[in-house]
């Protein structure tokens, strides 16, 4: 998928049915991010399934840390993928972080935390590991883009903490008396990911 990240006023966010207003949300209601998230992962799941000829399944729920997805070979783990759903842009961006190089409407973001476990995952397990997120902005369209982890913690050691911020927490991050709310974020541009097509052959080169 080509998509246009030229900055320029080709979109009017005035009308815009889902506008971004600049303030972090209130409230999160975890439950609908849990259902959106299940939902991509098995578009995902199935898009690899048809694409690779390996088997891709769901990482084993106790297994808490790690990706969602696995890709197997013979019964064997060869390789992970995490999937994240990124809907509303970080719209201040280039006030709060403004040497981190991005634009609102382009920027994703990850957990700093997964981001951080993910590499230490890559380093002690030594198979490749994938994030894709499932973008859906009517300024951008919908569509997936990702990289392998290797380029993403390029990307962190690149930009270190211009690209870091910690939101507020709010009431809601709180879950029966539990803050599961994550208050710290990474973030990247999508001028730096590639697209699901672009993304097959490094997976199907595993």
């Amino acid at each position: 998928m080509s998509v246009d990240l030229t900055y320029q006023s080709r979109y009017d966010c005035a009308a815009c049915p889902t506008r971004c207003d600049g303030r972090s949300k209130s409230a999160y209601s975890f439950e609908d991010d849990v259902a959106l998230s299940e939902r991509a992962e098995n578009q995902i799941r199935d898009r690899l399934l048809l694409a690779l000829g390996l088997s891709v399944r769901k990482a084993p729920a106790r297994a808490h840390g790690l990706p969602d997805l696995e890709l197997a070979r013979a019964g064997q783990v060869i390789g992970r993928v995490e999937v994240k759903v990124q809907r509303r842009t970080f719209m201040s961006v280039e006030r709060l972080l403004p040497e981190s190089g991005l634009r609102p409407y382009e920027t994703v973001v990850l957990n700093l935390s997964d981001l951080k476990r993910y590499i230490a995952l890559l380093k002690s397990e030594a198979k490749p590991i994938f994030v894709i997120w499932w973008v859906n902005r009517p300024c951008i369209g919908e569509g997936y883009w990702g990289h392998q982890l290797e380029v993403l913690t390029e990307l962190l050691h690149k930009y270190g903490d211009r690209r870091r911020f910690r939101r507020a927490s709010t009431q809601s991050d709180i879950v029966d008396g539990v803050h599961k709310g994550v208050t710290v974020n990474y973030h990247f541009s999508l001028r730096e990911l590639l697209s699901l097509d672009d993304i097959m052959p490094l997976l199907a080169a595993i």
